[in-house]
């Protein structure tokens, strides 16, 4: 039974990583779902109660902070570089273009559908090429800080996964 819980969290800690990239899986609470389960495996638990479980409850708060803040880093990012609604609105579209076309064709469509949505959006509202160029930049860049946060938070609970194991 061990065996199985590990695998799994290992098979949780893997859709993680894909999570991170793909906005339909929330990557961190699949993580976190994965350092959870190997509360039951003996030797992991009893490393766990070593440190009182104060790595667990870190992570449980760095987990919801990370979650909450990818929802508003590619809206932030797209408003601190002069984009509009139309321009946020336009890179939530071009995020899901993006994902979709992904599955057909390059997996950068991920990267650069919010990008061109936000752009599209900007120059539909009639903005400027400049503000739409700036807030597709902005969009962009809030996307991958999100995505960059994401597989840190990931990585550090792979890590304390392993530690725990070992």
């Amino acid at each position: 039974m061990e065996y199985i819980v590990v695998i799994l969290g290992i098979l949780l800690l893997a859709v993680a990583v894909a999570g991170s990239i793909l906005p339909g899986l929330p990557g961190p609470p699949l993580a976190f779902g994965g350092l959870l389960l190997i509360l039951y495996n003996d030797h992991a638990r009893a490393n766990m109660a070593e440190s009182n479980y104060i790595w667990l409850i870190v992570f449980a708060i760095i987990v919801i902070i990370v979650s909450a803040l990818d929802y508003f880093l590619p809206i932030w990012g797209t408003k601190k570089f002069g984009g509009t609604q139309a321009g946020v609105r336009g890179s939530i579209i071009g995020l899901i273009i993006g994902v979709i076309a992904s599955f057909f064709t390059f997996a950068s469509s991920i990267i650069i559908g919010p990008f061109i949505g936000a752009v599209v959006g900007e120059m539909m509202a009639g903005e400027s090429n400049d503000t739409a160029l700036r807030s597709g930049i902005g969009s962009f860049i809030g996307f991958a800080a999100g995505t960059i946060m994401k597989v840190m938070v990931i990585l550090a609970i792979t890590g304390y996964f392993i530690y725990v194991l070992v």
